[in-house]
């Protein structure tokens, strides 16, 4: 009865892990709003010396020239990495089992519903009140959630002065099963014999590979496509950033709650969600170039391809929380790493590809990023675990 009562499961919105999911998910909403403010006003600042009509003044706006640089938005899309990894390094002593997708979905939203956030109001804060109100503002924002990190968030929950003791001990009890000793030495070797993080790596190479050209190439599709220039229209460029902020957060929900009923085993849950949101994205970008006539369906394609990917945040996304907890930022990083690299191919794939036909390259851009999609979701759903490793397990001397 007592053991029991010690693993009732704590209370969820009003307990401090869920804060500190939001800490870090206005953590995350700082560092892409002051990473894009830094590119609008830097264009706004350029508009500001050149008042007398020169040549190479933008007429366009400072959100015009952000979204027309695919390089640029290319950083402004994979920002904010490192500080990412390191958030894992919390949750692994943090966030129960049960509740793992739903506290990361939470805090990685942030960054998303931050580019939302810029991309609607920077420009216009740039005009109404001038180019240093960005920083003022968004920096005021970071500086607050500089304060609460600080003060708020502690390594574990044993030594938090404010968790209470229900809480404390439903996670410590939740998180028995792992390992809580400090490791020496990361075990490369057996990493790069490791299957299920292959799985990993591969299924973070098909999701950066598609989602990078639709966030640095949007613009430039609906404009060469469809004839329209969307880069005045902030609203319109952001809706893709609100549909993965949102589709993050419900996919959490969602996998948590099939956990947490006994509906899916974990494994299914993961590989569901990986599945769905590598699937689902390809399907709309086959979709795209037969429906080029229809501006309103593109739009709504496009929207939906970064809100469906997002559904992989509760899938392979954080399942190196699974299989090697004590090494998940570590691997966090080395995942992100192999999404930087698809990023950097994708782009420069799809710049050579339209820049041969525009009709017939973004046709095969669209065709290859579904094939890429494909493999990494047939290669996650062949080799994924969940079991923690072998080698992520804390070793114990035996004495002769």
């Amino acid at each position: 009865m007592d053991k029991k009562s010690s693993t009732r499961k704590g209370p969820e919105f009003c307990s401090l892990r869920y804060g500190l999911a939001l800490i870090m998910h206005f953590s995350n909403f700082t560092m892409i709003t002051q990473r894009v403010s830094l590119s609008i006003a830097i264009i706004a600042m350029v508009n500001s010396t050149q008042q007398h009509g020169l040549p190479n003044t933008s007429t366009e706006g400072p959100l015009a020239d952000t979204l027309n640089n695919p390089s640029r938005s290319m950083k402004e899309f994979n920002t904010g990495g490192m500080a990412w990894t390191g958030q894992f390094t919390i949750w692994a002593k943090w966030a129960p089992p049960l509740e793992r997708s739903k506290l990361t979905s939470i805090a990685g939203s942030g960054a998303a519903f931050g580019s939302f956030i810029i991309l609607c109001v920077g420009g216009l804060i740039s005009q109404a009140l001038g180019w240093p109100f960005i920083f003022y503002i968004f920096g005021g924002i970071g500086c607050v959630c500089c304060l609460l990190w600080f003060t708020v968030i502690y390594d574990d929950p044993v030594h938090h002065p404010c968790i209470s003791v229900r809480e404390k001990e439903y996670i410590v009890s939740s998180l028995a099963q792992q390992s809580s000793s400090p490791r020496r030495s990361v075990p490369i070797k057996a990493m790069v014999r490791c299957l299920p993080l292959w799985a990993i790596f591969t299924g973070f190479f098909s999701h950066f590979w598609l989602c990078t050209i639709i966030i640095t190439y949007l613009p430039t599709y609906i404009s060469s496509v469809l004839h329209v220039n969307i880069r005045d229209s902030g609203v319109l460029s952001s809706l893709p950033f609100i549909a993965a902020s949102s589709c993050t957060i419900l996919g959490g929900q969602l996998a948590d709650f099939l956990l947490s009923r006994n509906l899916l085993r974990l494994i299914t849950v993961r590989k569901l969600f990986s599945s769905l949101g590598l699937l689902l994205p390809s399907l709309c970008a086959v979709a795209l170039p037969f429906v080029a006539s229809s501006y309103v369906t593109t739009i709504i394609l496009l929207i939906l391809i970064p809100g469906t990917s997002n559904l992989c945040d509760s899938g392979f996304i954080i399942n190196t929380l699974d299989v090697a907890p004590r090494y998940a930022s570590f691997l966090m990083g080395i995942s992100r790493g192999f999404g930087l690299i698809a990023g950097i191919i994708s782009s420069t794939a799809t710049g050579f590809l339209i820049s041969q036909d525009s009709v017939s390259g973004w046709r095969n851009v669209f065709f290859l990023s579904a094939a890429v999609n494909m493999f990494g979701m047939l290669f996650y759903i062949t080799f994924g675990q969940v079991e923690i490793q072998d080698w992520a397990k804390e070793k114990t001397l035996t004495r002769l």
